[in-house]
C-alpha cells in the first residue's frame, strides 16, 4: 500500500465525485485515479523512474501537480517542488542538490533551461504546455505510457517529498517527508477542521509549500472531499470563489488575509459557506484575525514548518479559541515541549525553544547529515522557535530563536514589538531586527511600511510604542521603507533586513 491507494479507494467508493475543480473543468475521483496511473506508467516506462529517484516540478498550481505527487508515491519516487519565485541560480542549486532525474515545468519558467542544459545536462525535461528543445511534452509522454505504473517494493515508509526550506539562513535545506508523514498529517487535519467528504476546500496558496499542499489540500483528497484550485492567489478571484463555488474551508497566510480584507469587495462578499479559515506560517496579528471573526467566520491557528509536514500544534474547530494569540494544543499525533538551552523542559509560562516529535516529522535533510544531527535529537525536532505554554498545555509562539535580540542582558522578542507597531492605524507592515551596539550589545530597530496616504513620523510612532512597551524594547530607530523582503508565503526575512541594517550602519560609521 502506498499513498496513492487513498485516491484509488475514494475512486472506488465514489467514482463520479468531484475531486478537483480547476478553471472551469472538473476531475472526478475516477478520472483522477486513472490520471495518476497513466503518469506513473509514463514515468516508469518512458523515463525509467524507479524507487528513490527524484522528480522535480516547477509550475503554478494545476491538477497535474497533485497527479505527479501521487504518481511518485505509486513508484516510490520523490517529488521535489520548486519555488517559482526563486532566481534561476537558486532553482539550479536545488535541482543539483536533489540530483533530479526529471524536471516537469511550465513554459512560463523556461528561462531556467539554458543554464540547466549547461550545468545539469542529464536531467530530462518535460514541458506541461510546450515542447522543450531537448525533452518531451507532457501529453505526448503520457500517450506513450505502456507498463503497469506500480512498484511492488513501495510502501508508506518510502520518502515522498523533498521540500526545500525558505532559505532564511544560508543555503536552503531539503526536508525529506515520508509517505506516512502525509497520512498522519492528514489525520490531524481531519481532527483540526472536522474534515469530511462533504467538505469543499478552496486551495489558493502555492503547492510548492507544505502549507498550500498539506494543511487542507492532500488531507481533503485523502478523505474524499472536493477541492477548487486556483493557479495562484489573487484577492479578486478568491472573493469571487467564496460566492460562486461556496467552499467550506480555506488556508490563508497573514499577507493574503490582509489583501482580501482590504479589497473593496470584502465588506459585501458572501462568506456564509465558510465554516472556518486556517492560518499560520508566521505570527498572525490579532487585528487580521478579528476581520474574519467580525464576519462570523472562525479562525483556526496552526503551527508547524516544512519539517513538520506542517501540522504540529493547532486550534480546533469547535474547540477552545478563547486564549488570544495561542496557536493551540499539540496535534493528535504530535508531542510538543518547551526546553531551555540545556535541553531541559521548562515550567509553564517560561519561554524556551519549541521542540516537537511524531510520525509526521521529517526524517532527514537531504544529503546533509550535519544539519540533520543539529535539528533532530532522539526524534525531537528542534524548531528554532521561541514560545511558551500555559498550565493547560496551550502554546504561544513568540519568535524565531535567531531573531531574539539581547539588549543589556534583557531579551527582546521582535514579534512583540511588531505586534504593537501593527496596532497603529498608520502602519501597514513592519519588521524589527537587532543592531549591534557598543554599550548594549544590541538595540532594536524597526523597518516600517506606512499605509497609503499615512504621514506619521518616526518620533510619533516611537512615542506610541513606548506607551505600550518597556523603554528598552522601544526601537532605537524607525526606518520607513516601501516594502519588506519576504519568502514565498509571506514570512518576513529578518536576516536580510539585519544584514542590510548592519551594512548601512557600518557605512554611516565610516562616513
Amino acid at each position: 500500500m502506498d499513498l496513492s491507494t487513498l485516491i484509488e479507494r475514494n475512486a472506488a467508493f465514489a467514482p463520479d465525485k468531484a475531486a478537483i475543480h480547476f478553471e472551469g473543468e472538473t476531475l472526478s475521483y475516477a478520472r483522477f485515479n486513472q490520471r495518476i496511473e497513466q503518469v506513473a506508467s509514463a514515468l516508469k516506462s518512458q523515463l525509467g523512474v524507479e524507487r528513490g529517484d527524484r522528480v522535480a516540478i516547477l509550475s503554478l498550481n494545476r491538477p497535474d501537480y497533485l497527479v505527479l505527487l501521487y504518481a511518485c508515491a505509486r513508484l516510490g519516487a520523490l517529488l521535489v517542488p520548486l519555488n517559482w519565485r526563486l532566481a534561476v541560480a537558486e532553482q539550479l542549486f536545488i535541482l543539483s542538490d536533489a540530483a533530479a532525474k526529471v524536471l516537469v515545468l511550465e513554459h512560463a519558467f523556461e528561462a531556467l533551461l539554458p543554464a540547466l542544459a549547461e550545468q545539469l545536462p542529464d536531467t530530462f525535461v518535460v514541458g506541461f504546455d510546450f515542447v522543450p528543445l531537448s525533452g518531451s511534452k507532457w501529453d505526448g509522454l503520457l500517450d506513450q505510457a505502456r507498463s503497469d505504473g506500480r512498484n511492488p517494493d513501495t510502501d508508506l515508509s518510502c520518502p515522498l517529498l523533498i521540500v526545500y526550506t525558505s532559505g532564511t539562513t544560508g543555503r536552503p535545506k531539503g526536508a525529506v517527508l515520508r509517505q506516512e508523514a502525509l497520512v498522519w498529517n492528514g489525520v490531524m487535519s481531519q481532527h483540526m477542521h472536522g474534515l469530511t467528504s462533504a467538505d469543499h476546500v478552496l486551495a489558493v496558496l502555492p503547492l510548492f509549500h507544505v502549507g498550500g499542499l498539506n494543511i487542507q489540500t492532500t488531507p481533503a483528497l485523502h478523505h474524499g472531499a472536493t477541492i477548487t484550485m486556483h493557479r495562484r492567489f489573487t484577492p479578486e478571484a478568491t472573493l469571487a470563489a467564496f460566492e460562486r463555488d461556496r467552499p467550506t474551508l480555506v488556508v490563508l497566510v497573514p499577507a493574503t488575509i490582509q489583501a482580501l480584507t482590504e479589497h473593496p469587495g470584502w465588506p459585501t462578499t458572501d462568506l456564509s459557506s465558510v465554516k472556518a479559515i486556517s492560518t499560520g506560517s508566521t505570527m498572525v496579528p490579532q487585528c487580521l484575525i478579528e476581520r474574519f471573526i467580525a464576519r462570523g467566520v472562525p479562525v483556526l491557528q496552526v503551527y508547524g514548518s516544512t519539517e513538520t509536514c506542517p501540522i504540529a500544534i493547532y486550534t480546533r474547530l469547535g474547540g477552545d479559541v478563547s486564549r488570544q494569540g495561542s496557536t493551540g494544543l499539540p496535534g493528535l499525533f504530535c508531542e510538543a515541549a518547551i526546553i531551555d538551552d540545556n535541553g531541559k523542559k521548562v515550567a509553564p509560562g517560561i519561554p524556551g525553544e519549541i521542540v516537537v516529535r511524531g510520525p509526521s516529522i521529517f526524517s532527514e535533510y537531504w544529503g546533509n547529515q550535519e544539519a540533520t544531527r543539529e535539528a533532530l535529537h532522539y526524534g525531537w525536532y528542534h524548531t528554532g522557535d521561541i514560545g511558551r505554554r500555559d498550565t493547560d498545555g496551550y502554546f504561544w509562539v513568540h519568535d524565531r530563536k535567531k531573531n531574539l535580540i539581547i539588549s543589556g542582558g534583557e531579551n527582546i522578542y521582535p514579534a512583540e514589538v511588531e505586534r504593537v507597531l501593527m496596532e497603529h492605524p498608520d502602519v501597514a507592515e513592519c519588521a524589527v531586527v537587532g543592531r549591534p551596539d557598543p554599550r548594549w550589545d544590541e538595540v532594536p530597530v524597526a523597518y516600517v511600511v506606512r499605509r497609503s496616504e499615512a504621514r506619521i513620523e518616526a518620533e510619533a510612532l516611537t512615542a506610541y510604542v513606548q506607551s505600550q512597551l518597556a523603554r528598552f524594547k522601544t526601537p532605537r530607530e524607525i526606518i520607513f521603507t516601501e516594502e519588506l523582503p519576504r519568502t514565498a508565503l509571506g514570512k518576513i526575512q529578518h536576516f536580510l533586513l539585519k544584514d542590510l541594517d548592519t551594512r548601512s550602519s557600518q557605512q554611516e560609521g565610516s562616513d
